[in-house]
């Protein structure tokens, strides 16, 4: 199977060419477009139960589709937002994906549902995390480029910013500043993550967007 990652930053898709016996799982509302030799089932991801959850309080769907060909086709993924899409292998080891983050990913991956804590439910991003671990590619998607870094002691990213990070990382929810500067700076809430450890962030957020349209609309 090959899969290539087109019109990044702003407006990336995946673009998949499947072969005799080859599958791809992708979220429910994922596919754009398919050859007519392609064929899609879907299932609960991960069972009546998970599925239900992961809608509930990981913000992905209840449902997942695996697409399959005979013969041979092309099919192309994307996301409902603009924005960027990073492809990573996995060998194995595990991921955590924020809500609403995962698109596709190969048959050896398995996705899995882990609790956030409270803190992250306080900074608007879920109290669960998607849990990707196994052995094959994932590609997850952000509102805006995605960028990454490698985390060494303690560093801060503004909620609503991170999208993916490995396991080693933690995680802290504080104040941007004092009290002063904290709401009236703008900031207020900020992600503390601390390594070492590789995290994976977005160029923008859906509450920027969200209090720049609120601002417009009056």
């Amino acid at each position: 199977m090959q899969a290539e990652i087109r019109d990044k930053p702003s407006f990336a898709n995946i673009h998949v060419k499947l072969e005799a016996g080859d599958q791809i799982i992708a979220e429910a509302d994922a596919m754009a477009s398919m050859s007519s030799t392609i064929e899609m089932s879907t299932k609960w991801s991960g069972g009546f139960v998970k599925g239900v959850l992961k809608r509930v309080f990981g913000g992905e769907s209840m449902f997942v589709n695996t697409f399959t060909t005979q013969s041979s086709g092309e099919l192309v993924l994307t996301q409902p937002f603009p924005g960027d899409i990073q492809c990573i292998e996995l060998n194995g080891n595990t991921m955590f994906l924020q809500p609403g983050a995962f698109i596709a990913c190969e048959t050896g991956v398995n996705l899995g549902l882990g609790w956030a804590g409270l803190k992250m439910f306080i900074a608007r991003e879920g109290l669960f995390r998607l849990k990707v671990s196994g052995t094959g590619r994932i590609w997850f998607g952000a509102y805006g480029g995605i960028f990454e870094k490698e985390i060494d002691s303690e560093y801060v990213v503004d909620s609503g910013h991170l999208v993916a990070y490995e396991p080693s990382i933690g995680v802290q929810i504080g104040m941007a500043g004092g009290i002063f500067s904290s709401f009236f700076s703008g900031e207020g809430l900020v992600t503390r993550v601390s390594g070492p450890g590789k995290i994976y962030m977005q160029s923008r957020s859906f509450d920027g967007l969200a209090a720049w349209t609120n601002s417009h609309l009056y």
